[in-house]
């Protein structure tokens, strides 16, 4: 599927039960292919989900000179960096237009070559999501950096050297900036506010495997020595916990039951909990953990998002359709991205009460509250959705608009559907395996 121009007919009201297979997570398996770039030898990435967001990476990759190979099992990536060379900013932005990727390619970039560009970047519109950390990080390593009409260009000429980095907010892409970039840097790196989510951590299983030296202390401090050198490595990724997640929710929202194979327990403690508290109910079991509306009425919850360990913010979409169902008063407070809530006026379109609020509603105030953002919602339900015409705005909203369009009476077109496929591997054979009634186009 494309990223823009796709379109989904969905004639909704109807549970989805079945059986699902989930492979690696997004969120590490595309950090995990430029990780391969640090290694003086090939790498092994395996259990590689089939979405544009690896794509995007591995075109990345090959224009810089890597060679990606599938291997011989379905989801297996070979990655060999030996010939890796300077790219054309023109071939970088070709293939970067999309995503935000890039920018972590450039610590690699600069102990292998010196130099590195980006260009500008894209991805979903669900808050500023700024480089600064990114480009304050690099500098503090030693990279000059220079910015120009069609991007940043950066050099390390005297090579990187470890520094001491304190991140005002645990910032997953700047703590993978900082892994990646420190792993060859020459001295000892502290990285302070940390983030620690499951994928960071298995970033940095891959990076030790490569021969790098790591602590993660329990006050979300890393510490990174620096070596000369790196081998490749042999990883199968991390399940896809927010996919999951999604699936759960289209359960609960569906009155369906959907086992989701892959998923386990340690990784979504606390979604779980949440999930139980809303009324859904699941069974965990060795090869995955099977979700299912138990019967009965759904319960109205409080919800904030956080880091890791907290609710994820790429959870609280899925689950609001369900929530649209629930008899009372839900809260949603997000603290991590201050432009979630754009699809929730599809939401309202098709008859659920929501209202969005300035606020922080919840038990404690965050950094949105005082810049003025809507980033609190309140759902009052149950209330019936009926089919509306939709349009996909980011990936996790359009996934959430996906449940609501699956779960309203009537038909529903949901538009711009191929975003979904940047974090969702196979959805529409998935949602035909689980019985959803369905035409595509595009």
């Amino acid at each position: 599927m494309g990223l823009q121009g796709d379109r989904i007919t969905i004639r909704g009201g109807i549970p989805l039960v079945g059986r699902i297979e989930l492979k690696g997570a997004k969120n590490l398996v595309t950090k995990a292919m430029v990780a391969a770039l640090l290694g003086e030898s090939p790498s092994t990435l395996k259990n590689v989900p089939n979405i544009s967001d690896v794509r995007i990476v591995r075109q990345l990759l090959e224009v810089h000179g890597v060679k990606v190979t599938d291997g011989a099992e379905p989801g297996e990536l070979l990655l060999d960096p030996v010939d890796v060379e300077s790219a054309h900013f023109a071939a970088i932005d070709a293939h970067a237009g999309s995503s935000r990727i890039p920018i972590l390619f450039c610590g690699p970039l600069l102990h292998r070559l010196g130099e590195a560009f980006i260009p500008d970047l894209g991805g979903c519109r669900i808050g500023d999501r700024p480089i600064d950390y990114h480009l304050d990080v690099l500098r503090k390593f030693g990279a000059v950096v220079e910015k120009q009409p069609n991007g940043i260009r950066m050099s390390a000429p005297n090579g990187l050297k470890g520094t001491k980095v304190s991140l005002p907010y645990p910032s997953v892409g700047a703590t993978e900036q900082v892994l990646l970039t420190a792993v060859r840097a020459e001295g000892i790196t502290e990285l302070k506010g940390a983030a620690i989510e499951p994928e960071i951590m298995d970033l940095i299983n891959i990076l030790q495997k490569m021969g790098a030296i790591i602590t993660v202390d329990t006050d979300r401090v890393i510490r990174i020595e620096g070596v000369e050198r790196l081998e490749g490595y042999n990883h199968r990724a991390l399940f896809d916990r927010n996919e999951a997640a999604s699936w759960a929710a289209a359960a609960l929202a569906t009155d369906g039951d959907i086992f989701v194979g892959g998923a386990r327990q340690p990784e979504m403690i606390t979604f779980l909990n949440v999930f139980r508290k809303v009324g859904g109910a699941f069974d965990i079991e060795d090869d995955g953990i099977r979700f299912y509306h138990p019967g009965g009425d759904l319960k109205p919850v409080i919800i904030e998002t956080d880091v890791h360990p907290g609710f994820m913010t790429d959870w609280q979409q899925p689950l609001v359709i369900a929530l649209t169902h629930a008899h009372g008063v839900s809260i949603v407070h997000e603290t991590v991205y201050e432009q979630r809530f754009g699809f929730v006026d599809a939401l309202v379109e098709m008859g659920a009460t929501i209202q969005i609020h300035r606020e922080c509603l919840g038990g404690h105030p965050c950094r949105f509250g005082q810049r003025n953002f809507n980033h609190s919602a309140v759902i009052t339900g149950p209330t019936k959705l009926h089919g509306a015409d939709i349009e996909v705005p980011d990936l996790r909203g359009g996934f959430s608009h996906l449940i609501a369009a699956l779960t309203a009476s009537g038909t529903s077109t949901v538009s711009n559907v191929g975003i979904i496929s940047r974090g969702y591997e196979n959805f529409i054979t998935k949602l035909q395996l689980l019985g959803a009634d369905f035409d595509l186009e595009g």
